[in-house]
């Protein structure tokens, strides 16, 4: 069973439907009530990072997510500002992140991006896996995903890397800690590509034993 955590930001409707071709049981959790038993939780979210927290924290849910997540080891998936949430803070707000991960949001530099249009980031690019874990299975090599951002999620600890992209530069566009794991583009907007990476965080099991490729940072500095 997938709960998907609906605060107001973020299409809850394209998540559903994916799974449903899949045929994976979901839930729509919009109360704490809602959350209760949930065994692997999906938070979305687009827009700005401040309006994205404060919805989530008027939700009325957020000490329960905190209790699951970090008390109850329940496995959790962010998606674009979704992701964004789990650091400790956002350069395109002043409010706290959630804190799940420890990282910070920073905005791209123009001045390193070699494109007409810089910012946002938007559209097909490819994301490169340099842990062996499950969540991409079958994604390894030529994989590609839908972006739109001009914020980057950036690790404080390299092992807590999942997978690079390159935008003026390699930056992080897959992260894992623990039971958690955030993604910077929409798997629900990337066709066959996110159909594969939701069913696998569907089938995933957090307690796999995880390896780091050769690889020690991004080597995107904004």
């Amino acid at each position: 069973m997938i709960t998907l955590v609906d605060y107001g930001v973020g299409n809850i409707n394209a998540f559903v439907n994916v799974y449903k071709r899949l045929d994976v049981p979901v839930k729509i959790a919009k109360t704490r009530t809602d959350l209760i038993g949930a065994e692997k939780l999906i938070l979305p979210g687009v827009g700005h990072f401040d309006h994205a927290m404060t919805q989530l924290n008027q939700s009325g849910m957020r000490e329960t997510l905190d209790d699951l997540v970090l008390g109850g080891d329940i496995p959790v998936i962010g998606i674009c500002v979704g992701m964004q949430m789990m650091a400790k803070s956002s350069d395109e707000g002043e409010m706290e992140g959630l804190g799940w991960i420890d990282a910070q949001v920073k905005i791209f530099d123009r001045k390193k991006i070699d494109y007409v249009t810089q910012l946002p980031h938007m559209g097909w690019n490819d994301v490169k896996p340099i842990k062996d874990l499950a969540l991409f299975n079958g994604l390894e090599k030529d994989a590609i995903f839908y972006f739109l951002h001009s914020y980057y999620f950036e690790c404080n600890c390299s092992e807590d890397i999942l997978a690079v992209t390159n935008y003026g530069g390699e930056y992080t566009s897959a992260a894992h800690y623990k039971n958690r794991f955030g993604i910077q583009f929409h798997p629900e907007k990337s066709h066959h590509y996110g159909e594969v990476l939701l069913g696998n965080f569907a089938k995933l099991n957090v307690e796999e034993n995880v390896t780091t490729k050769n690889y020690s940072q991004p080597a995107y500095t904004g």
